[in-house]
């Protein structure tokens, strides 16, 4: 069987989600958890565009050594420049370059006719050949471009020292047949094609993304490029895990395989759903909470007979348990440290105590302590290692009922040490709460998202919330979580808060050491 390399864009293409906004330790836990789950090569970001991702691309390249480390850049100089600086330090740095090549693109987006558009494609490949061993160049929009126009800038930019070549469908137009027969064509025409591996970059706009994308591989593709639960601009990318196990599954029509450890499917889309704040659709293919649910009653009485007769994929296939206890109230700190390297963290013996201590918290209050339970506390203990003075909730107290009006008051510690206290009503509770804190920051707020979720099921169940505020014109997430909904609400917006108050620090402490 052929195998097919996995090029996870989650942090570039995925992050371009409207309302995703993942900070650098987000994005390393991200680019940890990619690595562990067996993708080849995994674009990190786009160097160029902020000082924020150029330094999570550094850090990520300078972290990650059993995967390729990417990141993007435009035909310009500068960019590949800036990009070789984030990425020298990977094992093995490349550079993606793209260009559109659609006449609707040349026209109206670049400016420039054909030949000025190869000029360019040429020259830059050349340019950043002499810095990275792997170059993958893009043709933006292929899928509406002219074919042999295509093969004539792909055998300029081979010969320019392109190792990959990338042919998205960059606006989700094609069809599995139109796509397949592209590919085909490129392979049947192009000369030096032999020289550069082919690869697929698909959008979900028709929602044929994963469709197109194994199209794309049975006429000549061997790389696929996709996002974890298929996050990423307007209807999303191809799902990576659909992919992956769409070949297991049909491998007597797919005679390909990858290097993608299936099992650890609903941990990587779990940490990308939880970080993101994009939580997965219940009837999503693979990964969604209904996608081993059975209701009907002639379903139920042939999966009790022989679970084959309606489930062709098996939960542990891709690392879903029974979620059963697994530590309680009188498990010890061994016990729990052992499953904390299970589930794959490393944390600092500080950290571990302060896990350990949430943990303990939680059994007195929770029945039943599940793997996604742990996961949610060791994943906020991971990625907030921040000592910049920030915003404390000291107390608060909500008031309501069908004949009342909501009142929340609130004692808050702002970063400078003071407590301040107020009370405001609202026409629910969690905008009573949300109208107090927002009396007591100094910062400009708007709210722009409010999403409330369970972790596992139950009436015991932790609440996780997730909020998107735009601070000082800035667009901001948030999450927290607990066993109420409203303090996990209130956890959620000072995280928001808190995160901006971050990351200002840090950039003005930049500012200061340059």
């Amino acid at each position: 069987m052929s195998q097919i390399k996995i090029f996870d864009t989650t942090l570039r293409d995925g992050e371009q989600s409207p309302g995703v906004n993942l900070n650098q330790l987000e994005k390393l836990e991200i680019a940890k958890q990619l690595e562990r789950f067996g993708v080849d090569r995994m674009e990190a970001g786009f160097p160029a565009s902020s000082k924020g991702d150029f330094n999570a691309v550094k850090t990520i390249a300078d972290t990650i050594k059993d995967t390729s480390v990417t990141g993007l850049a435009r035909t310009v100089k500068s960019d590949v420049d800036v990009a070789w600086e984030a990425l020298r330090g990977a094992a093995e740095p490349c550079l993606h370059l793209f260009l559109a090549t659609s006449p609707i693109h040349m026209t109206y987006k670049l400016k420039k006719s054909p030949e000025q558009v190869i000029d360019t494609a040429v020259e830059m490949v050349s340019y950043a050949k002499q810095k990275f061993p792997q170059v993958e160049w893009s043709a933006e929009d292929a899928s509406r471009s002219d074919w042999k126009f295509l093969a004539q800038i792909i055998e300029r930019v081979i010969d320019a020292g392109a190792t990959v070549i990338n042919l998205p469908d960059t606006v989700g137009y094609t069809t599995p047949l139109e796509y397949g027969n592209l590919f085909k064509f490129i392979k049947e025409t192009v000369p030096n094609i032999h020289r550069a591996s082919l690869s697929c970059h698909c959008h979900n706009d028709l929602g044929m993304a994963v469709a197109n994308s194994l199209a794309a591989v049975e006429n000549g593709a061997t790389q696929v490029e996709g996002t974890i639960n298929g996050i990423g601009e307007r209807a999303g990318n191809a799902a990576l895990e659909e992919f992956a196990v769409a070949l297991k599954i049909r491998s007597d029509h797919y005679p390909y395989h990858t290097n993608l450890k299936l099992n650890e499917i609903k941990r990587t889309s779990d940490l990308v759903a939880k970080l993101t704040g994009m939580y997965v659709q219940a009837n999503k293919a693979v990964i969604g909470r209904n996608a081993f649910a059975h209701e009907a009653g002639i379903h139920q009485d042939g999966v009790l007979k022989h679970a084959s007769t309606y489930e062709i994929i098996t939960p542990e296939m891709v690392g879903i348990s029974s979620n059963t206890l697994f530590l309680g109230k009188h498990s010890g700190r061994h016990a729990f440290k052992d499953k904390v390297k299970e589930l794959g963290y490393e944390l600092s013996d500080e950290k571990l105590k302060e896990a350990f201590n949430l943990f303990k918290l939680l059994t007195d209050r929770k029945k039943e302590v599940t793997d996604d339970d742990l996961f949610t506390i060791l994943m906020e203990i991971q990625t907030d290692t921040s000592t910049v003075e920030k915003y404390q909730l000291e107390m608060f107290q909500v008031q309501y009922g069908t004949a009342n009006i909501p009142t929340a008051t609130v004692l808050l510690k702002n970063p400078d040490g003071e407590t301040v206290q107020t009370a405001c009503t609202g026409q629910g509770s969690v905008e009573a709460l949300y109208k107090t804190l927002d009396s007591l920051i100094t910062e400009d707020l708007h709210l722009v998202d409010y999403q409330l979720n369970s972790v596992g099921r139950g009436k015991d169940a932790l609440a996780e919330s997730h909020v998107q505020l735009v601070i000082n014109g800035e667009p901001m997430n948030g999450r927290g979580t607990a066993q109420d909904v409203i303090e996990a609400s209130a956890n959620a917006f000072l995280n928001a808060v808190n995160r901006y108050i971050v990351q200002q620090k840090t950039a003005k402490n930049k500012q200061i050491l340059k």
